[in-house]
């Protein structure tokens, strides 16, 4: 039997992080956070492939996040999904490891476009790896 491929939703609002959950979930297994600190938890003990990550939380900001979690697995891929986004917010993310950037409100095509597009990037980097 195939695996899905984990993915974790990190958002301290609820209402992105369930919708998120909700549209990725009949495809993936997924699995949410609500800031930083439980997200690097999570991170360290579970099997990850990809996370979703705000940029505006409490505590750890999305770049810190972002950070750590090249720091702890560089090969989980990373999208930033927020609504407080800048250029120089897009150039920072990228240049710490994160594989897209993706604006609030956003829609569903986009998300199941980046996610799988995410996967496809990990999987061809895990078979160039042997």
């Amino acid at each position: 039997m195939v695996s899905k491929g984990s993915v974790l939703v990190v958002d301290d609002e609820s209402g992105p992080r369930e919708s998120l959950r909700m549209i990725l979930n009949s495809i993936y297994d997924v699995h949410t956070a609500e800031n930083g600190e439980e997200a690097l938890n999570f991170i360290s003990q579970e099997k990850v492939d990809l996370v979703t990550l705000d940029l505006n939380m409490p505590g750890l900001s999305g770049i810190e996040v972002l950070r750590e979690i090249k720091k702890l697995r560089p090969d989980i891929e990373v999208i930033i999904i927020t609504g407080y986004g800048t250029l120089g917010h897009t150039r920072e993310a990228i240049n710490y490891g994160a594989g897209n950037f993706i604006y609030k409100p956003f829609n569903i095509a986009d998300i199941i476009a980046a996610v799988r597009k995410a996967f496809e990037r990990r999987s061809y980097s895990m078979k160039a790896k042997g």
